[in-house]
């Protein structure tokens, strides 16, 4: 083992056992992942305590969707320690884990004629027993996740009729149904029209405010990052370049740096937010 391998464990170990007196949502020290010889993730080292709206924002290609698969468990890490709960993730069974995240992914493609109640009571499916029958609290739970999306109209609509807004505002609706501590949001509201992205995010950042929920989003529009979230995680070439308050890492500098255009940061009376202005050139 090299002195820089040693090194890394040395600080992946520290991170371990800091966090063994600080239960974090997640942990992640030294993390990376490659897809074959290609590097997507490299040495990425995050603590993401409960009870936040964290915002992950970065180009096209940085690794965002990488490491949102792996804080839901699809793949593990090439290197480092992952930790769920002070807990290494891969210690959890697919249900346990079911229990506890809830992800809305970017695409959802369902070819089977599924009515719109039925894929929201998939978001169930982890608290059902093997060949039992959903109780009244999981009807419930849909119901709700139905009238707080505004969907419950659709309920007995076969989802391949529905527009992909529709469909994408059923999948928000299975994740609300599966009633987890952790949600996760990959860029869930791209095809989504202002109202329904503001309804989505407004409903989400109670749960947080009102219920301690953790919601990590991958958010292509930084305006949006700068209005819902705690704290915005800035990704470049498979790295954490930046993370923290949105009032301290929302600057043009970090914008400039990451994306590579020219912006003006400034506060907005209306929205009463920090937003984000930039000025385009040919």
């Amino acid at each position: 083992m090299t002195e820089r391998s040693l090194i890394k464990r040395k600080q992946s170990l520290n991170v371990v056992k800091s966090s063994q007196n600080i239960t974090n949502a997640y942990t992640l020290a030294n993390v990376s992942y490659a897809y074959g010889d290609i590097p997507a993730l490299q040495d990425v080292n995050i603590s993401l305590a409960p009870g936040k709206f964290y915002g992950l924002v970065g180009p096209n290609g940085c690794g965002k969707t990488t490491l949102l698969d792996l804080l839901v468990g699809s793949r593990e890490p090439g290197a480092g320690a992952l930790l769920f709960k002070g807990r290494p993730l891969g210690e959890y069974s697919k249900r346990e884990l079911a229990r506890q995240v809830a992800l809305v992914p970017q695409d959802f493609n369902i070819g089977f004629d599924y009515t719109v109640e039925e894929v929201v009571l998939m978001g169930r499916h982890p608290y059902i027993p093997r060949f039992g029958s959903p109780g009244a609290k999981d009807l419930a739970l849909v119901a709700k996740a139905m009238a707080t999306i505004g969907i419950s109209r659709f309920a007995q609509r076969y989802v391949t009729e529905l527009s992909g807004g529709e469909k994408q505002r059923v999948v928000v609706a299975r994740a609300l149904a599966q009633d987890t501590p952790i949600l996760i949001f990959d860029e869930a509201t791209a095809s989504l029209d202002v109202r329904y992205t503001l309804q989505i995010f407004n409903e989400v950042r109670n749960l947080v405010q009102e219920e301690g929920r953790t919601v990590i989003a991958v958010i292509h529009n930084l305006n949006l990052a700068a209005a819902y979230c705690d704290e915005i995680l800035f990704m470049q070439e498979g790295q954490i370049l930046k993370s923290g308050a949105v009032a301290d890492v929302m600057t043009s500098a970090t914008i400039s740096e990451v994306f590579g255009v020219e912006s003006e940061v400034r506060f907005d009376p209306f929205s009463q937010t920090q937003q984000v202005a930039y000025r385009y050139w040919p």
